[in-house]
Protein backbone atom coordinates (compact mmCIF):
# COMPACT_ATOMS: atom_id res chain seq x y z
CA UNK A 1 0.00 0.00 0.00
CA UNK A 2 1.80 3.60 -1.08
CA UNK A 3 1.65 5.88 1.71
CA UNK A 4 1.77 9.85 1.48
CA UNK A 5 5.34 9.33 2.69
CA UNK A 6 6.29 7.43 -0.19
CA UNK A 7 6.22 10.54 -2.85
CA UNK A 8 8.71 13.20 -2.67
CA UNK A 9 6.78 16.54 -2.40
CA UNK A 10 8.22 17.86 -5.27
CA UNK A 11 5.60 15.54 -7.16
CA UNK A 12 3.02 16.07 -4.77
CA UNK A 13 3.03 20.08 -5.51
CA UNK A 14 3.43 19.78 -9.52
CA UNK A 15 0.65 17.22 -10.13
CA UNK A 16 -1.42 20.07 -7.75
CA UNK A 17 -0.28 22.77 -9.83
CA UNK A 18 -1.10 21.15 -13.10
CA UNK A 19 -4.26 19.09 -11.99
CA UNK A 20 -5.47 22.72 -10.80
CA UNK A 21 -5.06 24.15 -13.94
CA UNK A 22 -6.55 21.97 -16.01
CA UNK A 23 -9.90 21.82 -13.73
CA UNK A 24 -9.65 25.97 -13.41
CA UNK A 25 -10.10 25.87 -17.35
CA UNK A 26 -12.86 23.89 -16.87
CA UNK A 27 -14.08 25.99 -14.62
CA UNK A 28 -14.70 28.82 -16.88
CA UNK A 29 -17.02 26.22 -19.25
CA UNK A 30 -19.00 26.00 -16.17
CA UNK A 31 -18.99 29.52 -15.87
CA UNK A 32 -20.23 30.35 -19.00
CA UNK A 33 -22.65 27.79 -19.66
CA UNK A 34 -24.38 27.14 -16.43
CA UNK A 35 -26.08 30.20 -16.06
CA UNK A 36 -27.22 29.83 -19.56
CA UNK A 37 -28.96 26.60 -19.12
CA UNK A 38 -26.57 24.90 -21.57
CA UNK A 39 -24.31 21.45 -21.12
CA UNK A 40 -21.31 21.77 -19.73
CA UNK A 41 -20.26 18.63 -21.68
CA UNK A 42 -21.26 18.98 -24.96
CA UNK A 43 -20.26 20.89 -27.58
CA UNK A 44 -16.71 21.24 -26.95
CA UNK A 45 -14.18 24.25 -25.96
CA UNK A 46 -15.47 26.74 -28.22
CA UNK A 47 -14.71 30.62 -29.36
CA UNK A 48 -17.98 33.08 -27.70
CA UNK A 49 -17.51 35.11 -30.43
CA UNK A 50 -17.86 33.26 -33.76
CA UNK A 51 -18.56 29.40 -32.13
CA UNK A 52 -15.39 28.30 -33.60
CA UNK A 53 -13.71 25.17 -31.88
CA UNK A 54 -10.86 26.10 -29.65
CA UNK A 55 -7.69 24.02 -30.63
CA UNK A 56 -6.28 21.94 -27.70
CA UNK A 57 -2.87 23.83 -28.27
CA UNK A 58 -4.54 27.04 -27.62
CA UNK A 59 -6.39 25.75 -24.90
CA UNK A 60 -3.54 25.11 -22.69
CA UNK A 61 -4.51 27.42 -19.38
CA UNK A 62 -2.86 30.39 -18.82
CA UNK A 63 -0.18 29.50 -21.36
CA UNK A 64 -2.38 29.47 -24.48
CA UNK A 65 -3.72 33.24 -23.67
CA UNK A 66 -0.39 34.48 -23.23
CA UNK A 67 0.88 33.13 -26.63
CA UNK A 68 -2.54 34.52 -27.95
CA UNK A 69 -1.66 37.82 -26.18
CA UNK A 70 -5.05 37.68 -24.97
CA UNK A 71 -7.68 37.44 -28.55
CA UNK A 72 -8.71 34.48 -30.15
CA UNK A 73 -6.76 32.60 -32.72
CA UNK A 74 -10.30 32.37 -35.41
CA UNK A 75 -11.60 35.55 -35.81
CA UNK A 76 -9.10 38.09 -33.93
CA UNK A 77 -11.62 39.13 -31.14
CA UNK A 78 -10.29 39.95 -27.35
CA UNK A 79 -10.51 37.33 -24.87
CA UNK A 80 -11.30 38.53 -21.54
CA UNK A 81 -8.73 38.20 -18.73
CA UNK A 82 -11.17 36.21 -16.81
CA UNK A 83 -10.22 33.48 -17.91
CA UNK A 84 -6.58 33.05 -17.25
CA UNK A 85 -7.59 34.43 -14.17
CA UNK A 86 -9.75 31.67 -13.36
CA UNK A 87 -7.35 28.70 -14.87
CA UNK A 88 -4.62 30.23 -12.27
CA UNK A 89 -7.40 30.56 -9.21
CA UNK A 90 -7.50 26.99 -10.00
CA UNK A 91 -3.90 26.27 -9.89
CA UNK A 92 -3.00 27.99 -6.94
CA UNK A 93 -6.02 26.65 -4.87
CA UNK A 94 -5.24 23.07 -5.61
CA UNK A 95 -1.29 24.28 -4.70
CA UNK A 96 -2.96 25.58 -1.13
CA UNK A 97 -5.02 22.52 -0.64
CA UNK A 98 -1.88 20.15 -1.17
CA UNK A 99 0.20 22.70 0.80
CA UNK A 100 -1.96 23.18 3.83
CA UNK A 101 -4.13 20.06 3.98
CA UNK A 102 -2.10 16.97 2.90
CA UNK A 103 1.63 17.39 3.24
CA UNK A 104 1.34 18.14 6.65
CA UNK A 105 -0.33 14.65 7.39
CA UNK A 106 1.19 12.07 9.03
CA UNK A 107 3.38 10.21 6.41
CA UNK A 108 2.07 6.98 7.49
CA UNK A 109 -1.68 8.39 5.65
CA UNK A 110 -2.25 6.33 2.93
CA UNK A 111 -2.04 7.56 -0.43
CA UNK A 112 -5.44 6.75 -1.24
CA UNK A 113 -6.84 8.49 1.94
CA UNK A 114 -4.97 11.47 1.00
CA UNK A 115 -5.91 11.60 -2.21
CA UNK A 116 -9.53 11.49 -1.79
CA UNK A 117 -9.12 14.29 0.93
CA UNK A 118 -7.51 16.11 -1.39
CA UNK A 119 -10.45 15.46 -4.64
CA UNK A 120 -12.98 16.43 -2.19
CA UNK A 121 -11.69 19.62 -0.93
CA UNK A 122 -10.60 20.73 -4.59
CA UNK A 123 -14.28 20.10 -5.68
CA UNK A 124 -15.72 21.93 -2.96
CA UNK A 125 -12.77 24.71 -3.73
CA UNK A 126 -13.24 25.03 -7.70
CA UNK A 127 -17.02 24.86 -7.38
CA UNK A 128 -16.90 27.90 -4.80
CA UNK A 129 -15.02 29.81 -7.16
CA UNK A 130 -17.39 29.03 -10.08
CA UNK A 131 -20.36 29.97 -8.26
CA UNK A 132 -18.64 32.87 -7.16
CA UNK A 133 -17.86 34.71 -10.64
CA UNK A 134 -21.25 33.29 -11.56
CA UNK A 135 -22.90 35.61 -9.19
CA UNK A 136 -20.51 38.65 -10.03
CA UNK A 137 -21.96 38.32 -13.41
CA UNK A 138 -25.53 37.30 -13.24
CA UNK A 139 -26.44 37.80 -9.09
CA UNK A 140 -27.69 34.12 -8.99
CA UNK A 141 -25.80 30.76 -7.23
CA UNK A 142 -26.71 27.82 -8.69
CA UNK A 143 -28.21 24.79 -6.60
CA UNK A 144 -26.25 22.30 -8.70
CA UNK A 145 -22.87 23.81 -6.94
CA UNK A 146 -24.40 24.64 -3.74
CA UNK A 147 -26.99 21.77 -3.23
CA UNK A 148 -24.37 19.82 -4.67
CA UNK A 149 -21.91 21.08 -2.47
CA UNK A 150 -23.68 20.89 0.59
CA UNK A 151 -24.63 17.04 -0.21
CA UNK A 152 -20.74 15.77 -1.06
CA UNK A 153 -19.92 17.77 2.34
CA UNK A 154 -22.59 15.64 4.18
CA UNK A 155 -21.05 12.30 2.23
CA UNK A 156 -17.52 13.29 3.07
CA UNK A 157 -17.91 14.51 6.85
CA UNK A 158 -15.37 11.60 7.98
CA UNK A 159 -12.75 13.37 6.09
CA UNK A 160 -12.63 16.33 8.53
CA UNK A 161 -13.31 14.42 11.64
CA UNK A 162 -17.54 14.69 12.14
CA UNK A 163 -20.17 12.40 11.51
CA UNK A 164 -23.45 12.70 9.54
CA UNK A 165 -25.40 14.02 12.26
CA UNK A 166 -22.87 16.70 12.55
CA UNK A 167 -22.61 17.38 8.81
CA UNK A 168 -26.58 17.36 8.86
CA UNK A 169 -27.14 19.93 11.77
CA UNK A 170 -24.67 22.02 10.29
CA UNK A 171 -26.62 22.46 6.71
CA UNK A 172 -29.54 22.85 8.85
CA UNK A 173 -28.18 25.63 11.05
CA UNK A 174 -26.31 27.14 8.14
CA UNK A 175 -29.66 27.30 6.17
CA UNK A 176 -31.44 28.25 8.91
CA UNK A 177 -29.15 31.53 10.53
CA UNK A 178 -29.93 33.19 6.62
CA UNK A 179 -33.58 31.91 5.57
CA UNK A 180 -35.03 32.72 8.77
CA UNK A 181 -34.02 35.89 9.74
CA UNK A 182 -33.14 37.67 6.40
CA UNK A 183 -35.69 36.03 4.24
CA UNK A 184 -38.64 35.45 6.47
CA UNK A 185 -38.38 38.38 9.10
CA UNK A 186 -36.31 41.13 7.12
CA UNK A 187 -38.95 41.17 4.24
CA UNK A 188 -41.75 41.88 6.69
CA UNK A 189 -39.72 44.95 8.01
CA UNK A 190 -38.33 46.16 5.08
CA UNK A 191 -40.21 45.10 2.42
CA UNK A 192 -37.20 43.32 0.77
CA UNK A 193 -35.40 40.08 1.34
CA UNK A 194 -32.45 41.47 2.90
CA UNK A 195 -30.30 37.81 1.39
CA UNK A 196 -31.13 36.09 -1.59
CA UNK A 197 -32.26 32.22 -1.06
CA UNK A 198 -28.98 31.01 -2.56
CA UNK A 199 -27.19 32.60 0.38
CA UNK A 200 -29.12 30.43 2.54
CA UNK A 201 -28.45 27.39 0.63
CA UNK A 202 -24.60 28.43 0.32
CA UNK A 203 -24.10 28.58 4.26
CA UNK A 204 -25.95 25.05 4.18
CA UNK A 205 -23.02 24.53 1.97
CA UNK A 206 -20.96 25.87 4.55
CA UNK A 207 -22.50 23.89 7.82
CA UNK A 208 -22.61 20.46 5.76
CA UNK A 209 -18.73 20.66 5.56
CA UNK A 210 -17.74 22.52 8.63
CA UNK A 211 -20.55 22.43 11.29
CA UNK A 212 -22.75 24.94 12.94
CA UNK A 213 -19.64 26.83 14.09
CA UNK A 214 -18.13 26.78 10.95
CA UNK A 215 -21.17 28.51 8.86
CA UNK A 216 -22.03 30.79 12.03
CA UNK A 217 -18.32 31.83 11.20
CA UNK A 218 -18.34 32.25 7.61
CA UNK A 219 -21.97 34.25 7.81
CA UNK A 220 -19.71 36.41 9.97
CA UNK A 221 -16.64 36.63 8.05
CA UNK A 222 -18.66 36.98 4.55
CA UNK A 223 -20.42 39.83 6.39
CA UNK A 224 -17.36 41.85 6.99
CA UNK A 225 -15.71 41.21 3.92
CA UNK A 226 -18.77 42.12 2.17
CA UNK A 227 -19.34 45.04 3.74
CA UNK A 228 -15.54 46.76 3.48
CA UNK A 229 -15.94 45.15 -0.40
CA UNK A 230 -19.31 47.60 -0.82
CA UNK A 231 -17.18 50.53 0.76
CA UNK A 232 -14.72 49.84 -1.71
CA UNK A 233 -16.47 50.09 -4.41
CA UNK A 234 -18.63 52.87 -3.16
CA UNK A 235 -15.49 54.95 -2.86
CA UNK A 236 -13.85 53.85 -6.60
CA UNK A 237 -17.17 54.22 -8.44
CA UNK A 238 -19.16 56.11 -6.23
CA UNK A 239 -22.07 53.71 -6.74
CA UNK A 240 -23.19 50.28 -6.74
CA UNK A 241 -25.15 48.94 -10.00
CA UNK A 242 -26.55 45.65 -11.05
CA UNK A 243 -23.94 43.66 -13.15
CA UNK A 244 -24.04 44.60 -17.24
CA UNK A 245 -25.36 41.14 -17.38
CA UNK A 246 -28.42 41.75 -15.06
CA UNK A 247 -28.86 45.20 -16.52
CA UNK A 248 -28.94 43.45 -20.82
CA UNK A 249 -31.06 40.10 -19.39
CA UNK A 250 -33.86 43.47 -17.68
CA UNK A 251 -33.39 44.98 -21.14
CA UNK A 252 -34.55 41.88 -23.43
CA UNK A 253 -37.34 41.02 -20.24
CA UNK A 254 -38.74 44.39 -21.61
CA UNK A 255 -38.41 43.82 -24.86
CA UNK A 256 -40.22 40.78 -25.37
CA UNK A 257 -42.72 42.58 -22.84
CA UNK A 258 -43.27 45.15 -25.68
CA UNK A 259 -44.16 42.05 -28.38
CA UNK A 260 -46.52 40.72 -26.19
CA UNK A 261 -50.64 41.39 -25.80
CA UNK A 262 -51.60 42.96 -22.92
CA UNK A 263 -53.24 39.98 -21.21
CA UNK A 264 -49.65 37.84 -21.51
CA UNK A 265 -48.43 41.21 -20.92
CA UNK A 266 -49.94 41.56 -17.08
CA UNK A 267 -49.65 37.64 -16.33
CA UNK A 268 -45.71 37.99 -16.77
CA UNK A 269 -45.30 40.97 -15.35
CA UNK A 270 -47.02 39.45 -12.22
CA UNK A 271 -44.90 36.81 -12.24
CA UNK A 272 -41.76 39.50 -12.43
CA UNK A 273 -42.85 41.05 -9.66
CA UNK A 274 -41.87 38.79 -7.57
CA UNK A 275 -38.01 38.71 -8.71
CA UNK A 276 -36.14 41.61 -7.35
CA UNK A 277 -33.58 41.24 -10.02
CA UNK A 278 -35.91 41.98 -12.55
CA UNK A 279 -36.85 45.54 -10.90
CA UNK A 280 -34.16 48.44 -11.46
CA UNK A 281 -32.45 49.14 -8.04
CA UNK A 282 -33.55 51.69 -5.93
CA UNK A 283 -31.28 54.75 -4.97
CA UNK A 284 -29.28 55.51 -2.13
CA UNK A 285 -26.80 52.90 -0.21
CA UNK A 286 -29.35 51.17 1.42
CA UNK A 287 -31.31 49.87 -1.39
CA UNK A 288 -28.78 49.09 -3.72
CA UNK A 289 -27.74 45.66 -4.15
CA UNK A 290 -24.78 43.97 -4.32
CA UNK A 291 -23.72 40.18 -5.47
CA UNK A 292 -22.81 38.57 -1.83
CA UNK A 293 -21.81 34.89 -2.88
CA UNK A 294 -18.55 36.05 -3.87
CA UNK A 295 -17.89 37.16 -0.20
CA UNK A 296 -19.32 33.99 1.33
CA UNK A 297 -17.37 31.52 -1.05
CA UNK A 298 -13.93 34.23 0.08
CA UNK A 299 -14.97 33.16 4.08
CA UNK A 300 -15.35 29.37 3.12
CA UNK A 301 -12.48 29.09 1.34
CA UNK A 302 -10.58 31.01 4.27
CA UNK A 303 -12.34 28.50 6.77
CA UNK A 304 -11.06 25.29 4.70
CA UNK A 305 -7.58 26.35 4.56
CA UNK A 306 -7.04 28.15 8.10
CA UNK A 307 -10.35 28.20 10.01
CA UNK A 308 -10.52 24.59 11.53
CA UNK A 309 -7.08 25.21 13.18
CA UNK A 310 -8.41 28.45 14.22
CA UNK A 311 -11.40 27.28 15.81
CA UNK A 312 -9.55 24.24 17.18
CA UNK A 313 -7.41 26.27 18.81
CA UNK A 314 -9.87 28.70 20.09
CA UNK A 315 -11.86 25.91 21.58
CA UNK A 316 -8.95 24.47 23.36
CA UNK A 317 -7.70 27.71 24.78
CA UNK A 318 -11.53 28.31 26.27
CA UNK A 319 -11.69 24.88 27.38
CA UNK A 320 -8.11 25.44 29.14
CA UNK A 321 -9.09 28.97 30.70
CA UNK A 322 -12.29 27.63 31.91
Amino acid sequence: MLLLGDLPLELLYGFALFFGLIWGSFLNVVIHRVPRGMSVVRPSSRCPACNTPIRAWDNVPVLGYVLLRGRARCCGVKVSPRYPLVEAIGGLMSVAIMHVLIVPMHPATSLARAGAIYVADLALALGLVAAAFIDLEHMILPDSITLGGAVLGVATASFREMTFVDALIGAAVGFAIVWLPFIVIYPRIRGRAGMGLGDAKLLMLAGAWFGWRGAIIVLCAGALQGTLGAIVTLLVRGKIEDPEAVQREREEIRAELEKMSPEERAEVEKELAEDPLAQEAGEGFGQARIAFGPFLVLATLEFLLFGREALGAYLSWIDTAS
